[in-house]
């Protein structure tokens, strides 16, 4: 058995756009956040547009899981995500995870409706396999940073900045392929492998 996703991954580019960034909030929240708050941000080697968790698969599925979902993501057209804002779940005033995404008005677009098109074909080839559903719909967002302590003081930080009122340029995340990633969990943090990607149409 392996732990295993299924992900959009990141270009070189967007990968060092998101270093950037993580180093600019660095620096901007330095002077004001209090000590009890303790961060942990991710690697931008580390990051992925997460599609499905699928958890635990038998190695034998792995091949025929890539072949039912080659033909479901190559029917739906390559699209991009803009990366305009910063965000953080669940709510500001305590927040777990802070994330850059899509602005508003992209979530409303033909660009999230393809999106939203290319993930209930995954969840319905998954779904074929035993997977369970998701609960809720895609969240096309990119996991900056987890608050590991001190959630309220850093919600209180982050909303005196007014950093997540700045509009981001960070050009945008292109979904070409959906790709397989087997997660091996270290004391150190996890290891990502790609198993297999499967194709967009364009």
């Amino acid at each position: 058995m392996i732990r295993a996703f299924l992900a959009v991954e990141l270009s070189e580019d967007v990968r060092a756009q998101i270093a950037r960034v993580q180093q600019d909030l660095t620096s901007s929240l330095a002077r004001e956040m209090p000590r009890a708050v303790r961060l942990s941000w991710v690697q931008p080697a580390s990051i992925h547009l997460t599609i499905k968790f699928l958890g635990d698969i038998d190695e034998q599925g792995i091949e025929p899981l890539r072949e039912a979902l080659a033909a479901a993501v190559h029917a739906q057209r390559v699209l991009a995500v803009p990366l305009e804002r910063l965000g953080a779940f669940p709510v500001l005033h305590a927040p777990r995870v802070l994330w850059v995404g899509a602005a508003e008005r992209w979530e409303r677009g033909d660009e999230a409706k393809r999106l939203a098109e290319l993930h209930a074909a995954v969840e319905a080839r998954c779904d074929s396999f035993g997977f369970a559903p998701d609960s809720r719909p895609l969240s096309p967002h990119l996991t900056l940073a987890r608050i590991k302590a001190g959630a309220h003081e850093f919600g209180d930080t982050l909303a005196s900045s007014k950093l997540l009122d700045r509009p981001l340029s960070l050009g945008a995340l292109p979904v070409e392929s959906v790709a397989l990633i087997k997660s091996d969990l270290r004391p150190t943090g996890s290891i990502y492998t790609k198993l297999w990607d499967v194709r967009l149409n364009g």
